[in-house]
């Protein structure tokens, strides 16, 4: 992992980009959108990828495979992932080279300009509540520019470049870059301490986000209901802070939630109250819908007007994405990658599972969250799915930790009979398919490459008897 120097100088001008790791959401987003400034655009990345097909589509060079030829002499910047290793052979020649060699956030930063910036940062929620923001703004007719860390399902994309003077973006605490950009609107939705292995200690995460939302040039939205939230609020001192959620005190309250099917809701504010229905699933977006619309009252909109341009939010890839059906066993897939997140996904399942199961398919993701972890993935997917099937470790930009597996999830579980670990993916699609009946959601959960199984998991489905399938009860 290449840890981003946010004091590097980054160019005034770029003719000719090379993106080290463009196959991601986020990356791609930002190749997308030099593209549509005119900027040549090249890049590499380890496996192919639906993104990458796309960018070539739109006239960029991509690579899979990293190697020292993929960087073309005409490159004036190269733009990198914090996920690479620091012996790329990109990198190094770049360095070799003495062209700037700038961190994703970095080229975001350049992308923005001085455009107002509504800036989205928590643990949990970022890239659900960038969608709504989005989407509202379009719905009260204010066409935005953003990057978001996944693809908005009623757009297509997960950037793209609006004609209005207002950037949103989802803003990464992982590795600080947040503190980066110069935000007009800041929108916290939690603060769920996690990336510890960057920020050491609970207080150095929770010291981030005081210092994100006190640079706010206009205004802090942040969550009433979060415990972490609460705590970072005491060190906020700026003077126009609003608060949303399920907390009597909050300035923009939730409350009456209905979760049987598309959760559906109220939000007072002040002396108004407003219902809203959404088109996606779970309580927990309805705590983020009122955010987005807090976002957008604090922007000048009218309270009634904002609520029904978030309602038409439609979801974004990785979140509660349907994938298919076999046999009356419908697959999922979720970026849930910390057990606040899996607790909220299978808790929208359950609200529209109706009388069928939840089969949870987990990847836990990266070694160190695991290792600190794995008791309380163990409590809430016991607690929340009928049964887990648990894989091995995506060890994202972490090297091995010898005797952290994915078996150190299962073995957590009280109930063993409730769960079962397997390493090989098409033993695992194949046992997922067994214990699957008529009505139940099949749902991987994790932020790695677990979506890639999905498609096993239906063909095993499809070659698989029902009436073969052993009781999980």
């Amino acid at each position: 992992m290449i840890r981003p120097d946010l004091t590097l100088p980054i160019p005034e001008h770029i003719e000719a980009a090379h993106f080290i790791g463009i196959g991601g959401s986020g990356m791609s987003g930002l190749a997308r959108m030099f593209l549509e400034r005119g900027i040549r655009v090249s890049g590499s990345d380890r496996a192919d990828s639906t993104y990458i097909r796309q960018l070539e589509a739109l006239g960029a060079t991509v690579y899979v495979g990293h190697d020292a030829s993929n960087l073309a002499d005409d490159v004036d910047t190269v733009v990198h992932t914090g996920a690479i290793w620091p012996e790329n052979p990109e990198f190094l020649l770049a360095k070799e080279r003495g062209l700037p060699v700038i961190h994703r956030s970095q080229a975001l930063h350049w992308l923005i300009g001085g455009q107002n910036l509504v800036a989205v940062a928590g643990a949990h929620g970022k890239t659900t509540s960038t969608g709504m923001i989005v989407t509202g703004l379009q719905g009260v007719g204010v066409d935005p520019t953003f990057v978001n860390g996944g693809v908005i399902e009623q757009l297509g994309v997960s950037s793209g470049s609006g004609t209005d003077d207002v950037f949103v973006i989802e803003a990464d605490e992982s590795d600080g870059t947040f503190v980066l950009y110069d935000t007009s609107i800041a929108l916290i939705t939690n603060v769920d301490p996690d990336h510890l292995d960057h920020w050491g200690t609970r207080e150095n995460f929770y010291a981030a986000f005081a210092a994100f939302a006190n640079a706010a040039r206009d205004a802090v939205v942040i969550s009433a209901d979060d415990a972490g939230a609460l705590r970072v609020a005491r060190e906020i001192t700026h003077p126009n802070t609003v608060s949303f959620g399920q907390s009597a005190d909050a300035t923009f309250r939730t409350h009456d939630i209905i979760t049987s099917g598309p959760v559906a809701f109220s939000v007072t504010h002040g002396d108004q109250t407003v219902d809203v229905q959404l088109a996606v699933p779970g309580a927990h977006n309805a705590i983020n819908a009122t955010g987005a619309i807090a976002v957008l009252v604090t922007l000048g909109h009218d309270l009634a007007a904002a609520a029904r341009a978030v309602s038409t939010f439609a979801g974004t890839a990785r979140r509660f994405e349907l994938h298919g059906t076999r046999r009356g066993v419908s697959v999922y897939d979720d970026y849930a990658h910390h057990p606040t997140e899996v607790a909220a996904a299978l808790s929208a399942a359950r609200t529209v599972v109706g009388e069928g199961r939840i089969i949870a398919l987990h990847q836990p993701h990266t070694y160190s969250r695991t290792q600190e972890m794995f008791q309380e993935f163990a409590d809430v997917l016991e607690e929340l799915a009928d049964h887990t099937v648990v894989l091995d470790v995506y060890g994202a930009r972490e090297d091995p930790v010898e005797g952290v597996t994915g078996a150190l999830v299962s073995e957590a579980f009280a109930d063993p009979d409730r769960v079962h670990f397997v390493a090989d993916w098409q033993e695992a699609a194949d046992y997922t398919a067994s214990v699957a009946r008529d009505g139940d959601f099949v749902i991987t959960l994790g932020c790695g490459n677990v979506n890639l199984i999905v498609p096993q998991v239906l063909e095993s489905l499809s070659l698989t008897d029902a009436a073969t399938a052993p009781s999980t009860e």
